[in-house]
């Protein structure tokens, strides 16, 4: 059964930093573009980055960009996002997903697998 196994979520002030980790298990990991998505109370489960397989290439949302930054390592099947600078309105459940597609730009109509999702909470 495939597995996508989030870490790292927690509770942090405004402004600290956290780092998601994401490891997969039982499919071909370096194969697939991944990424993470999150979820807030309330509102619609929205695509945060995305890594492609071979070129790592990325994508970010606009709100995180400046301040979140992905990457993986195939040896490890592991992502991560290290995110900086939290701000209130990054508070969210945070799901780590694998495409069904090398690169990136299908968002969740493209993915394959998901992770059981991680919370994080930004609050003073």
């Amino acid at each position: 059964q495939v597995q996508l196994v989030e870490s790292g979520g927690g509770s942090v002030q405004p402004g600290g930093s956290l780092r998601l980790s994401c490891t997969g298990s039982r499919f071909t990991f370096d194969h697939w573009a991944i990424g993470w998505f999150r979820q807030a109370p309330g509102k619609e489960r929205e695509e945060v980055s995305c890594i492609s397989s071979r070129d790592r290439n990325t994508y970010y949302i606009d709100s995180v960009k400046g301040r979140f930054t992905i990457s993986r390592d195939n040896p490890k099947n592991t992502m991560y996002l290290q995110m900086n600078s939290l701000k209130p309105e990054d508070t969210a459940v945070y799901y780590c997903a694998a495409y069904r597609e090398r690169v990136c730009g299908s968002a969740a109509a493209g993915v394959r697998y998901w992770g059981q999702g991680i919370q994080v909470t930004v609050s003073s």
